[in-house]
């Protein structure tokens, strides 16, 4: 609603109120002219009339309806989009998470992730210390060196045995050797390799002492549990990290609602907590199990656009789009909220239940008068104010609101009301400030 809106708003309710006070005032001038009998029976008939006061009804004058702009029309059947409300929770796939961990124990000498931070794949992120892997390098170049010697003797020995003056054992002692060396070589040099060490640089003059951690994942820092100095081993994560860019959603509905989903349905939700940003997701997958004891099955939707503000475990209030459906609607403004109810007014007999018991009760004094030779003038006076030309009764009626869309919103009525009832398409909130102020004048 713009300024302009909310102007005109403000200034026809002004003028509302200011012709109810006017109208109590004409009427209370009328009983201070008229006889101390005449304020006696005045006041039994407002005391009796407070006793019947309908606080779902009430009765505007043709001035204060024009005034107002109150216009009136019927319940209509749209074509909106049909929808599901369901709740849900924002899920990380497991693949998309990460403990970084060290293969080996050792020493933090020096640490970069933050909590919060961004870091990339491969990205190093700690570095350990520990004497083993010096061992480790020193047992590989060892081994390199002895590997070298062994194929000397090897080839020694194949020639004295081609010749007949070696014997085949030493030859194939030799060749055992050999192998066993190579063995132990290509376990060594895998190990180094795992360490982050390239096996092919390594010599006397450049062993490396410590161990580089690395990122097995982009995405953001979500925990850090280790500190400088402190000693790891293989069992002792030293951070989590998650992407949230396959961050997916799982809605949990229930069975009877089934049916009305499929795969490519798209999904509009708000966090439970901040309902604020709209965020919108498509269903990939549904569940073929209830989730644990309960009758709920989860519906996988995965989410798109910005994912900003989104974490894994943040609960969710979701609208599933059926598609299109033709359901009874009213404009959107025709609806308001009374007390946390949702209401339409509609145009109802313009001489409520209490006002035909207080003619009732009129004609009863008149015939009382007429035994006493009195004219029918009581009667005509008592009514008369009920009876002005295009007075109008209102009446509150409580509905469910459902989709809203292009102006219209779906209701549904949770009070029975004629066919060809006419509702209050504009000026609601009016009328529904007219009974609640009636219902404060006569509370008091």
């Amino acid at each position: 609603m713009n300024f302009q809106s909310i102007k005109y708003l403000a200034a026809a309710f002004a003028i509302f109120l200011s012709l109810n006070a006017c109208k109590s005032h004409s009427e209370g001038d009328g009983h201070n002219h008229g006889t101390e009998t005449g304020k006696a029976e005045s006041g039994g008939e407002h005391e009796h009339e407070g006793e019947h006061v309908n606080s779902s009804t009430a009765e505007l004058t043709a001035e204060q309806i024009k005034t107002i702009g109150i216009e009136t029309g019927m319940i209509e059947h749209k074509q909106l989009t049909a929808s599901l409300k369901a709740n849900g929770i924002l899920k990380v796939p497991n693949q998309n998470q990460a403990a970084v961990t060290s293969l080996y124990g050792g020493v933090v000498k020096s640490l970069v992730p933050q909590v919060g931070g961004t870091v990339k794949k491969g990205q190093v992120l700690a570095t350990i210390a520990n004497p083993q892997f010096i061992q480790l390098q020193e047992e590989f170049l060892t081994v390199q060196t002895k590997i070298g010697l062994a194929e000397l003797e090897f080839a020694r020995q194949k020639e004295l045995n081609t010749g007949n003056a070696g014997s085949l054992k030493n030859l194939q002692n030799t060749e055992a050797e050999l192998k066993t060396l190579l063995t132990r070589k290509a376990s060594l040099q895998k190990q180094i390799q795992m360490m982050g060490i390239n096996p092919n640089e390594l010599s006397n003059e450049n062993l490396q002492s410590t161990l580089v951690v690395t990122s097995p994942i982009g995405g953001v820092v979500s925990n850090v549990m280790v500190k400088m100095g402190s000693f790891v081993d293989a069992n002792t994560p030293i951070a989590e990290i998650i992407d949230n860019s396959q961050l997916h959603l799982d809605l949990y509905v229930y069975e009877r609602d089934l049916p009305k989903l499929r795969v490519g349905l798209v999904i509009h939700f708000t966090l439970t907590n901040n309902p604020g940003k709209e965020y919108d997701a498509e269903i990939y997958g549904i569940s073929t199990s209830f989730e644990d004891a309960s009758k709920a099955i989860a519906v996988h939707c995965r989410v798109k656009g910005n994912k900003t503000g989104l974490i894994d475990g943040m609960s969710i209030s979701a609208l599933v789009s059926l598609g299109k459906a033709t359901v009874t609607a009213v404009p959107t403004d025709a609806i308001v909220n009374v007390e946390g109810q949702d209401c339409i007014f509609i145009v109802t007999d313009a001489h409520s239940e209490e006002e035909h018991h207080d003619d009732a009760e009129a004609k009863t004094a008149v015939h009382e008068t007429d035994e006493l030779g009195h004219d029918h003038a009581t009667f005509e006076k008592t009514t008369a104010h009920k009876r002005e030309a295009g007075s109008l009764t209102f009446e509150r009626i409580p509905v469910a609101k459902g989709t809203s869309e292009i102006g219209y919103s779906e209701i549904t009525l949770l009070k029975d009301i004629p066919k060809d009832a006419k509702v209050v398409v504009k000026g609601a909130f009016f009328v529904s400030a007219k009974m609640t102020n009636q219902g404060e004048g006569h509370a008091h």
